[in-house]
């Protein structure tokens, strides 16, 4: 019999023990999960190089499942991981966050930061084309940038950081910051998938959207809407030797008995955001491998001061601090998480920059809440909406329908909505949904600063709901703060505020699981559970 031998393998995350210990220290480098099996009475393996395929050059099919249905394969406009995900293997930015969470070439061979922190001067890849043939230059830059900025796109305050680009030749470009923002390079490798100008400007958004082109080590061959998502090896890809695999497909597989299902019959290779329970189902089964890893994600309850919840009680911080002390969240980690996951403190997690160790939990006291409520008027309860998705991430109908009976408990009643997730996200980018939503957000980078602007940031970021003067200042000074350790006390500083004055009812930090077919070769998860797929093949 085999086991799943869960190995805690982003030495990023891995840190979370030591980061209780030493206070608001630095990250240490992001590194993808390993995985692997072993035999119950074999030693614990040690970490060995990749293996490498027997024949050079793009072989194989590899699917992998997503746990919702894509909104667009258009970088400014995908709403969630899922999207992201498959849509980043079309494309590339102008630098990547390597394995080990470094900033790394990728369209732009190098740069320069002035000594201001205003200016970076990037000298681009020659001989890149997209997928179309189009070369890519330094237009190709300008042009991306105006379009991920414009007020349409979900994402243009990841674009709108860049104040000014000038062009210095066709190879060369200069963007300008109105102030010094030490993540700038970080939210670059994050979000700015580069375009084709020409592409665009000849078949349209429409078009473009039907038919999305990058210079991403995959083109896109066809969307199946509801069904598959299917991509090839572009050939002429600038990176030699990568990608590995010829045919990529995407499934969407909204349904997680569905998903375990597929791998268990070899119908799919990788699936992610499983339960504890169905790892464990999973476990001993010769074919498919066990992935787990902490991850950098926070889960909380939204409330809405920007629309829905104006003249509702929850604009009143005690109210929110009640409700925070209504909901158990230890039981629920514990419930439908086997214990796999920490109760949040915030919005910034043990494995970022800035993270305050000695900030606690709210933790379960109904009695405290109960007060709390009386002494802000509402003694008697009141009723308000919320609402949740469906499918996007595990288990969390039920932890939105457990944060319903908890908040019953103290004359809270929640109007539970349970929507498609796809729904879901056209109205929270509308800033349309109840003024109770749950919801959850990774971040990449490192830092809190870009999920912080984009769940915090008013009318500016598409998916904020909440807008707070003193939040806006202390974001506003955490991004202009190019010294570390000023940042790391502003983040301090920030996470004592939302205490006080709390923009969400904080829930959990989890574990994931994910499984793969052991035919998988050289697959790197990360802690924001995203993924580049260019490295991994198929042993056949």
């Amino acid at each position: 019999m085999k086991r799943l031998l869960l190995v805690f393998s982003i030495i990023m995350v891995f840190g979370l023990v030591l980061a209780a210990c030493a206070g608001a220290q630095p990250a240490a480098p992001q590194q993808p999960a390993q995985v692997a099996t072993t035999e119950a009475s074999a030693p614990e393996p040690t970490e060995l190089p990749a293996p490498e395929p027997a024949v050079k050059g793009p072989q194989g099919t590899l699917r992998v499942a997503l746990s919702t249905f894509p909104n667009s394969l258009d970088m400014p406009i995908a709403a969630e991981r899922n999207a992201s995900n498959a849509s980043w293997q079309l494309y590339d930015s102008l630098v990547w966050v390597n394995d080990d969470g470094a900033i790394a070439p990728a369209l732009a061979e190098s740069w320069e930061v002035s000594d201001d922190g205003t200016e970076v001067t990037m000298k681009l890849r020659e001989g890149v084309t997209f997928h179309n043939g189009e070369a890519f230059n330094a237009d190709s830059v300008v042009f991306s940038w105006e379009r991920g900025q414009r007020p349409e796109m979900q994402w243009s305050d990841r674009w709108t950081v860049v104040s000014d680009i000038e062009v210095i030749d066709d190879l060369t470009v200069k963007l300008k910051t109105e102030d010094p923002n030490p993540l700038i390079l970080r939210m670059i490798a994050a979000d700015w998938a580069i375009v084709a100008p020409a592409y665009i400007e000849e078949v349209g958004e429409e078009g473009f959207a039907e038919h999305p082109v990058g210079t991403g080590p995959f083109q896109f061959v066809e969307w199946s809407k509801g069904d598959r998502i299917v991509m090839e090896a572009f050939p002429d890809y600038w990176e030699e030797g990568l990608p590995k695999i010829q045919t990529l497909i995407f499934r969407p597989i909204p349904e997680s008995a569905t998903r375990v299902a597929a791998i268990q019959t070899g119908e799919i290779d990788i699936v992610g955001r499983l339960s504890s329970e169905e790892a464990a189902q999973l476990e001993g089964m010769d074919n498919v491998t066990g992935i787990t890893y902490p991850v950098d994600r926070v889960y909380y309850v939204a409330f809405n001061n920007l629309t829905t919840g104006l003249e509702q009680p929850t604009m009143d911080a005690v109210v929110r601090q009640a409700m925070n002390y209504a909901v158990d969240v230890d039981s629920i980690i514990d419930a439908l998480f086997d214990g796999n996951g920490r109760p949040s403190t915030g919005y910034v997690t043990p494995a970022n920059w800035g993270y305050d160790k000695d900030i606690q939990p709210f933790g379960y006291d109904p009695d405290r809440a109960l007060e709390l409520l009386a002494d802000a008027g509402f003694a008697d309860g009141f009723e308000i909406d919320f609402a949740c998705p469906v499918g996007a991430y595990t288990n969390f109908e039920q932890v939105c329908e457990a944060i319903q009976g908890y908040l019953g408990d103290v004359n809270i009643t929640a109007n539970l909505d349970l929507m498609e997730s796809g729904k879901y996200w056209d109205l929270e980018a509308n800033k349309e949904l109840p003024p109770l939503f749950g919801d959850s957000w990774s971040e990449a980078s490192g830092e809190a600063l870009p999920r912080l602007m984009g769940a915090l940031g008013g009318w500016d970021a598409s998916f904020s709901a909440w807008s707070d003067p003193e939040i806006d200042r202390l974001i506003g000074e955490i991004g202009s703060e190019m010294d570390d350790d000023a940042r790391a006390e502003l983040y301090v500083e920030l996470q004592g505020y939302m205490q006080e004055d709390p923009p969400f009812i904080y829930l959990y930090e989890p574990t994931t699981f994910e499984a793969k077919n052991p035919k998988v070769q050289d697959y790197r998860p990360r802690a924001a559970e995203n993924y580049y797929l260019k490295y991994t093949w198929v042993e056949e």
